[in-house]
Parts: C-alpha cells; structure tokens; sequence
C-alpha cells in the first residue's frame, strides 16, 4: 500500500485516478487551495508559494495534475499566461519542496502532468519519447513545465512526465463535449478529418498512472492507445457506436471565429503521431487499444 498525495483532484483525471488508487488500497491525499476539511487534504497556494514540508511527511508519490483547462476557453494572452503560470508555478513549488527533504524523510517519487503537446504538430510522422520538442505555444509550455520538475531531480526524486494525449471520458474533455453534437447527429470530422489523433481512455489513462507509482520508470512517458487514428476515422467510428450519421465536416475558418485560430491549429488540426514507445517496451497491459472498444465502454459506463 501506498500514501500518495494528489494535486489536481478535482479534475475528470484526478477524481477518476483517486477513486482507482483508493479501491486498490492505496491512502490518498488531496492538495486543495482551500481550508482542509480532513486530515485527507493539504492546504497549498502555488500563487504565494505556500506548502507546509509537515504534510508531505509520511507520503511515497505525489502526483501534479493541477492546471487550467486548454480547451475551454479562446487563448487571449491573459489566457495563455493562466495556462503556463498554473502549470509552472505549481511545479516548481511542488518540485522545490520535495527537494528540501534529507534522503528517506520525504515523497521518493514525483509523478508530473505533461502533454504529447511536446511534440508539436508532428504531421505523419510518428514520434516517441526520445523524439524532440516541436514547434509553437503548447509545446513552449510542456518544455517550460517539464523543466519545472528539475530541483526535484537534482536531489534524487523519482520523476515521471507523464505525456498525455487526448483522454477519453464521457464524463470531462473532448468526448464529453462531443457527445451532445454527435447524438444530434451533428457530428463530422474536423477540417480535413486527415490529422492524426493520439488518445487514451480514461481508464488506461489512470491505470497507467498506477503502473507508474509502482514501477521505476522515470523521465518522460507518452499516455496514448498503440493505435492513433485519423479524425475522419475517430468521428466515422463514434458516430457508429452512437448510431448516428456522420455526414458533416467542420470547415476550419469557423471553428476559428469560435475558438481564435492559435487554439484551432495547435490543439484541433495539429497531428500529433505520437506512439507509447516505454508503456510497450515495459509490457504495460492496455484495456482499450482499439477506438471503437474504448467508446463503447467509456458511453456505457456513463449512462
């Protein structure tokens, strides 16, 4: 049994991962920005550096998941500053912290969210991750969040980035999002439907959170299914499994108008072939390797 400490809980991700850890008999902690109701939360305030060394005594794993959504709202520059700031400055106190334990007292293990937005819009090439940082913003910021982790590192922490790509839930994300549009039989492939999507489903997703608490792998781990798919092939399949036509294609200009064209390239036309080369290569078992399985379980399991 565990004690892992979770930063970020009260995401789609964060919830799921605690609810997982808990049955498997893990102790789970919970780092809020609130008054602690239980022993079962930490106080913390990554905007005024504030994380009391105390409350992490006796904790194995922390976990980063904590940062403002990507997708739900246009990139002004406000925005963009939230999405690097949340990310970056969280890290860096949970890094600097962890670092400040003499060997043994402290957390051994540092688990961080990042993004296959690493690699930028990689086209049809497929990339794993030895492969280099691409191109523009969100790439900037899983670079910059990553780096965030290197005190932790320097003092001998155990530190995972855990590269996630498009997580599949009906109950948070993209599908969740989808959904409503596709049961209207609205839904269609965006903008040429060619680009490459690289998912995972939220159950591997957690499951493979787990598997990194209990192994010794470090440095950066891709979070994606062993079987990307174009998006003219992820929106012909869910339609399918919803019993829907899919006859529609969204023109990219107008999710521009909708979204601001930044956040359309890099995060709706950008095709990220991203495959999970150290899952494989460690025998990490997948439950949904293949789309239609993994939407069929994930609609059923919400309704």
């Amino acid at each position: 049994m565990k004690t892992v400490a979770i930063a970020g809980s009260s995401g789609t991700i964060g919830q799921a991962l605690e609810k997982f850890l808990l049955q498997k008999g893990d102790s789970v902690k919970r780092l809020v920005r609130r008054a602690e109701v239980n022993d079962s939360e930490i106080f913390w305030n990554p905007k005024n550096k504030i994380l009391d060394p105390d409350r992490l005594v006796g904790i194995d794993t922390v976990i980063n998941l904590a940062g403002v959504g990507i997708g739900d709202k246009r990139w002004s520059q406000k925005r963009m500053d939230q999405i690097l700031s949340s990310r970056v400055d969280g890290t860096n106190l949970i890094s600097e912290t962890l670092a400040g334990f003499k060997s043994g007292e402290g957390p051994s293990t540092l688990i961080n969210a990042s993004a296959i937005g690493y690699y930028g819009d990689t086209g049809s090439t497929q990339v794993t991750e030895s492969s280099q940082q691409g191109k523009g913003f969100l790439a900037d910021v899983c670079s910059k969040w990553e780096e965030s982790t290197l005190e932790a590192e320097k003092a001998g922490i155990r530190v995972v980035h855990a590269r996630t790509g498009v997580v599949l839930s009906a109950s948070g994300g993209l599908l969740k999002k989808l959904l409503t549009v596709f049961k209207l039989g609205l839904g269609g492939s965006i903008g040429s439907g060619q680009q490459i999507m690289s998912w995972i489903s939220l159950r591997d997703q957690i499951a493979a959170i787990s598997w990194m608490i209990d192994t010794e792998i470090s440095g950066p781990v891709n979070l994606v299914s062993p079987e990307p798919l174009s998006n003219f092939e992820f929106s012909k399949t869910l339609g399918a499994v919803l019993k829907r036509p899919v006859v529609f294609k969204i023109p990219s200009p107008v999710l521009g108008l909708i979204y601001g064209r930044q956040l359309v390239e890099e995060l709706m036309l950008a095709s990220q072939f991203v495959v999970p080369e150290v899952l494989v290569k460690n025998d990490f078992a997948f439950s949904d390797s293949e789309i239609k399985k993994a939407l069929e379980n994930e609609i059923k399991s919400a309704s």
